[in-house]
């Protein structure tokens, strides 16, 4: 599987780190594209997150629109926008392309491949609601950075990890991940 993960300057780079180390360590993905916005990597350090480096991961950067996310014939079968920004989620919903993240976001949607959006924002206004369903219309999937407490977390990163097992699993990836009923 061939995947494309954006990193915004929305808080929460763990989830990034978590899903990219996901992706390396699953035998179903062979390569990743990593795409960065402008500050992205500033918002990762002061969080204190830096973000793998491994041979399956081809970091882009985002304002090259001649990449190859940036075109449906590259055959990109699914983009993890991970975190995402509201300004990134109502540029996509309003079909602006002028980054390789918002472009590639934009193939996603018209060629109708997989196109998840783990948001890390709150409150939302209406303005970004009525993105968010704009988007949602589109064939996006929101997945709001809410990690859940069955599992009874004992970390931050078994906290976290919730969230990006969850994309995992909409990505339609093997994997453990935990099982409501389950110990």
């Amino acid at each position: 599987m061939k995947i494309i993960v954006a990193v915004t300057a929305a808080s929460g780079a763990i989830y990034a780190r978590q899903l990219l180390e996901e992706l390396i360590e699953n035998p179903e993905v062979e390569q990743i594209a990593l795409i960065e916005s402008t500050h992205a990597s500033e918002v990762a350090a002061l969080e204190g997150i830096t973000l793998p480096h491994h041979p399956k991961i081809e970091r882009m950067e985002n304002r090259d629109l001649f990449r190859s996310p940036a075109s449906g014939s590259a055959r990109w079968e699914a983009m993890v926008i991970c975190p995402a920004s509201v300004g990134t989620a109502g540029r996509i919903a309003a079909g602006i392309s002028q980054s390789l993240i918002e472009r590639a976001a934009d193939v996603m949607l018209k060629e109708r491949r997989r196109l998840i959006l783990v948001l890390r924002e709150t409150p939302l206004s209406l303005i970004h609601l009525r993105n968010l369903t704009t988007l949602t219309e589109a064939g996006a999937i929101i997945l709001p950075a809410a990690p859940s407490f069955y599992a009874r977390p004992d970390t931050i990163e078994s906290l976290c990890r919730s969230v990006t097992e969850r994309v995992c699993a909409l990505l339609g990836l093997e994997g453990e991940r935990f099982t409501w009923g389950e110990k």
